[in-house]
């Protein structure tokens, strides 16, 4: 089996290059793919840069050109619920594109046709994340993740996405990965670990704990391999 894992920045990526045994380095499209192992599991690692043209394109090379056949997406999100607190994991039960808005056209927020609002996690997936998780006594939440090309550093923002789709944290990339996945039919799952609060402090947060929350979940993901 061949897991396709993906970053956005090379922040999320580093701290799982550290654990596992890289055989090969590959350029394309100006992306750095590894191909590695990790036990008796094959690897492709990246990170795809910000945002979710970058991200849409990663993972479709890791599907198409690496033959991956599950992804997972580790990385940091910016936190919406007031329950979490810098460093807890979100594990990813469905996912949306927050900036989207053809409203003109009578569509929803998110909505884009020929597609669907909400990008449903795999289960399979998901249920390994929450039981590695669980076994390590983790603080982590499940719920919707939206996704926009914008860092949200906005209270009225932040908001808004929360009351519009009902979503407990923010990132830049994972719907644009599940809409690749949805596209081929792969199976995916999004961890994050929340290195904000999406709010006046975000900036001065996200630099702050940028690396501790790109390790925290790091290590959830090597929890989920070890039970693959």
């Amino acid at each position: 089996m061949k897991i396709a894992i993906l970053g956005a920045m090379v922040e999320e990526i580093t701290p799982i290059l550290a654990r596992v045994q890289i055989q090969k380095e590959h350029e394309i499209g100006h992306n750095r793919y590894y191909e590695a192992c990790y036990k008796n599991l094959e690897l492709v690692i990246a990170y795809s840069k910000i945002g979710k043209v970058n991200a849409a394109l990663s993972a479709s090379v890791m599907f198409l050109h690496f033959g991956a056949q599950k992804l997972i997406f580790s990385g940091v999100a910016g936190g919406i619920a007031e329950s979490l607190k810098v460093g807890d994991l979100v594990v990813a039960d469905k996912l949306c594109q927050h900036d989207v808005d053809i409203t003109a056209f009578g569509h929803p927020f998110g909505f884009i046709p020929e597609t669907t609002l909400f990008y449903e996690a795999d289960s399979g997936l998901n249920v390994l994340a929450i039981n590695a998780a669980k076994s390590c006594n983790l603080r982590f939440q499940i719920g919707t993740i939206a996704t926009g090309d914008q860092f949200i550093a906005s209270p009225e923002r932040k908001n808004w996405v929360a009351k519009q789709f009902n979503a407990i944290a923010l990132e830049m990339e994972g719907a644009a990965v599940a809409a690749i996945c949805a596209a081929l039919g792969k199976p995916f799952c999004v961890l994050r670990a929340i290195s904000d609060a999406a709010d006046a402090d975000a900036n001065v947060s996200f630099d702050t704990f940028l690396e501790k929350s790109a390790r925290e979940s790091a290590d959830l993901l090597f929890l989920m391999l070890e039970q693959m």
